[in-house]
């Protein structure tokens, strides 16, 4: 990238001092340009440009995004309208989007520089939620999930494909979720993992009662309906684990995926695919103790051996 300007998304609690140190050299440096959002602006101090939300997208070459996996989906909604690259640095626990932690920022940045880097494209659920005469739209990188609330009873939704009533769900939830979103809430309520190459999504019921009781998978060509049911008194729905809004009975959310939705730089594809299975296998995935250690990177195996022999 020839001098590009390069958008900063922060944490809204954590400190990233230590990155915003490392983006403030880089920027002072004339490689570039740093630019943050004006609602970031008291946390990350000066000499950092503030510009409002739609400046923003508009000017960025290149997304930064200092916190978890939250964060940079965040971020990638955000400028999902003009998807440039999104950099994920780690502050936050497992992590399955971002790449690199803090200390590696600086090095990650001449890369950048110097094009030494790929991109891995992502898609999202369009979702339309329409009641009470109102349209709201939303966009999920992860999943879609519509939530009981304690003490209201269950989720009630009937299911349409392509519109041909497909079948109901009476559950504690119903989670729609893309293939990189399949390792979370879906994964954790028993659906499968979808492989990143694949393009289309996948409904599962969370704790069902009643009706569909197992996992679809759908195509990408496909476009789906929830009309959620008579006896759902109060639901949350929620985009990439945060809540936007509530349905009950008489709401309809029409979702299609959307590909190529967003961009994630890759500066070492392989040592993210490792490290993406190890933290798999700490989410149960059924890997034998030999095939985790064949995870462990080489020079590390290496080191760890010797150290043992002494």
């Amino acid at each position: 990238m020839d001098q590009p300007v390069v958008g900063l998304v922060v944490h809204p609690t954590k400190n990233v001092q230590e990155s915003v140190t490392t983006l403030q050299r880089w920027n002072a440096s004339g490689l570039g340009e740093l630019v943050a959002r004006r609602a970031d602006a008291q946390r990350i101090g000066g000499g950092i440009t503030a510009v409002e939300d739609d400046d923003f997208t508009e000017r960025v070459d290149l997304v930064v995004a200092l916190g978890g996996d939250g964060t940079m989906l965040g971020a990638m909604r955000l400028v999902a309208k003009r998807p440039v690259p999104v950099l994920g640095v780690n502050y936050g626990n497992v992590g399955f989007l971002v790449e690199i932690e803090p200390p590696e920022l600086e090095a990650a940045l001449d890369r950048l520089s110097a094009g030494e880097y790929q991109l891995e494209p992502h898609h999202a659920l369009e979702a339309r939620l329409s009641w009470s005469g109102a349209r709201t739209d939303y966009l999920a990188f992860n999943d879609l999930t519509i939530v009981r609330r304690p003490g209201s009873g269950q989720v009630s939704a009937d299911l349409s494909v392509g519109g041909l009533g497909y079948g109901y769900y009476r559950a504690d939830a119903i989670v729609a979720a893309t293939p990189a979103g399949s390792t979370a809430y879906n994964y954790a309520a028993g659906g499968p993992v979808l492989s990143p190459a694949l393009s289309g999504s996948v409904v599962t019921p969370v704790a069902p009662m009643a009706g569909i009781d197992r996992a679809v998978v759908l195509a990408a060509r496909e476009r789906y309906r929830f009309d959620i049911a008579e006896g759902t008194r109060s639901a949350a729905l929620e985009v990439d684990g945060l809540v936007v809004g509530e349905v009950a009975t008489g709401a309809q959310i029409d979702v299609r995926l959307r590909k190529d939705a967003g961009s994630v730089v890759r500066l070492d594809a392989e040592r993210y695919g490792r490290t993406g299975r190890v933290k798999l296998s700490l989410l149960d995935l059924p890997v034998r103790p030999d095939q985790l250690i064949e995870l462990i990177p080489s020079d590390l195996r290496q080191k760890l051996g010797r150290e043992l022999d002494q």
